[in-house]
């Protein structure tokens, strides 16, 4: 059997669709990797409010799918709409790995710190910890973005430390944000696979089923609320309790909550955000 699995062409991006292109091809799947460029790839300078709403990284891909061009699209899960698009499934999620955020160029977060990142989930949690921060946009590849905290003379740039594992450049890491610090975006560290719906035997092997449990009760409870590029939401399920939190932009308010049912734990934070 042949799959045409499709991802992104970023350097970040096509390493992932290996690793999860090999977990297939231990089970006697043969693999071709088909590389797409999506809306967010080809701009780079926009906030992604501007470009689109939540899935500017995936909605090619998903469009790749439905339109039978590949088999199998494999995502950032955080980087995935909160809720699936009609037709599709997501037929694996593969062992999640290191789900915190990372901050490189520095270990510790200090007063008056100018910190890089185009995440409005980070931004809001850097200013509610530290109300004197300088929170700059940044965006490109993680290449790009270590380079330009450099050549703008940022003290760091927030980072997905999954990411970083992936591409061997765990040594840039001056510090795991712990999620009681910096709660994750729903589903960060972890890879979906999407196949076409009636279709997700052909992934099936790949599944993790405790990493299926905890990022399908965090995209719940994100779906719930509501959340999207533009909106500070996050979700994290530890594997014991499901936090979630929703604020401002600028920090001047958080509402952080722990509970068992996604959905639940989701109408309440969508009740303090109005």
């Amino acid at each position: 059997m042949l799959l045409r699995v499709g991802s992104r062409g970023s350097r970040l991006a096509l390493t992932q669709a290996e690793r999860a292109a090999e977990t297939l091809r231990r089970r006697g799947v043969e693999i071709a990797l088909v590389p797409i460029t999506t809306a967010g790839d080809r701009d780079r300078t926009k906030p992604f409010g501007e470009i689109g709403s939540r899935g500017v990284f995936v909605k090619e891909l998903e469009e790749a799918l439905l339109a039978g061009r590949i088999d199998v699209a494999v995502h950032s899960a955080k980087d995935m709409t909160s809720t699936d698009v009609d037709g599709l499934a997501v037929g694996a999620y593969p062992a999640r790995e290191d789900p915190r955020d990372a901050l490189c160029g520095a270990t510790e977060i200090r007063p008056g710190m100018r910190i890089g990142t185009a995440s409005a989930r980070r931004r809001a949690q850097l200013l509610a910890l530290e109300p004197t921060l300088s929170v700059e946009p940044l965006r490109g590849n993680i290449d790009t973005r270590l380079r330009k905290r450099g050549e703008r003379g940022l003290d760091a740039v927030v980072l997905a430390a999954c990411g970083l594992d992936r591409l061997g450049l765990g040594a840039e890491i001056g510090l795991r944000l712990d999620p009681a610090v910096m709660l994750p975006e729903a589903g960060q560290g972890a890879l979906a696979l999407q196949v076409r719906a009636g279709e997700e035997e052909l992934v099936a092997a790949a599944d993790d089923p405790e990493t299926r449990r905890r990022v399908e009760a965090e995209r719940l409870c994100v779906a719930v609320v509501g959340g999207g590029c533009l909106a500070p939401v996050a979700a994290h399920h530890d594997g014991v309790t499901l936090t979630a939190l929703v604020a401002a932009e600028d920090g001047t308010w958080l509402e952080r909550r722990t509970g068992d049912d996604p959905s639940l734990l989701g109408r309440e934070l969508a009740a303090l955000a109005r």
